[in-house]
């Protein structure tokens, strides 16, 4: 998760075209019809020829905005995740009002934007393996999230919420990563999985058991 304490991550393009002009409609269109047939097939089985297809574009015009299909993953991946950071606002900032609830909004804004984007988070996690780039860009990412709710913890046991216990930085690689395969399964229906309805739930009431060691810490 994020929080002001980290600034908001800016989006960047992995197009190449930087700057704002009428081509960048049709980077968009590359975008859209990637997400698009991502909802109907593996990555793996989607060409360049799809692509270009999809936005209306010839093949050679489709390496003028990307570099490669990779390239039209990450700058998915990126947009995805920024979209995640801004739907975090200033969550983290405001636990003291209610833990609890804040908890909650932070969960359930995360899975609603990943779970408004399934069909390109279940591709990058399965393309994570063999990508190095997709790989460290989620790294990246994760350890972003990481800090942010290192620091809320830190912050808990500082105003008395939270009592000692584990480190802060491991307790919340440990949450991270939990959110992130739970997630996963209830995405892809993938072994034991939680239900979609109940799954903000869940998750909440392990963050709270972990960090207060109680699903109802107190307010300031």
């Amino acid at each position: 998760m994020t929080s002001p304490r980290t600034p908001a991550v800016a989006t960047p393009t992995r197009g190449r075209r930087p700057a704002r002009s009428t081509g960048d409609d049709r980077e968009t269109a590359i975008l859209a019809t990637a997400e698009r047939l991502l909802q109907e097939r593996a990555f793996g089985d989607i060409s360049i020829d799809d692509l270009a297809r999809g936005a209306g574009i010839s093949r050679p015009t489709f390496y003028f905005y990307f570099p490669s299909k990779d390239a039209v993953l990450l700058s998915l991946l990126d947009r995805v995740t920024g979209e995640a950071n801004l739907a975090a606002g200033d969550v983290l900032d405001r636990l003291a009002e209610d833990p609890r609830a804040r908890w909650r909004e932070l969960i359930a804004r995360f899975h609603a934007t990943f779970g408004g984007h399934r069909a390109l988070v279940l591709a990058c996690a399965q393309v994570r393996g063999t990508n190095a780039e997709v790989r460290r860009l989620w790294a990246e990412v994760l350890e972003r999230w990481v800090r942010a709710v290192e620091a809320a913890i830190e912050g808990e046991r500082r105003r008395g919420a939270a009592p000692d216990g584990l480190p802060a930085r491991d307790l919340a690689i440990a949450l991270n990563s939990m959110n992130e395969r739970v997630w996963y399964a209830t995405f892809a229906g993938d072994g034991p999985a939680v239900a979609e309805r109940d799954v903000v739930d869940v998750l909440l009431d392990v963050w709270l058991t972990a960090i207060y060691r109680s699903t109802s810490p107190p307010p300031a």
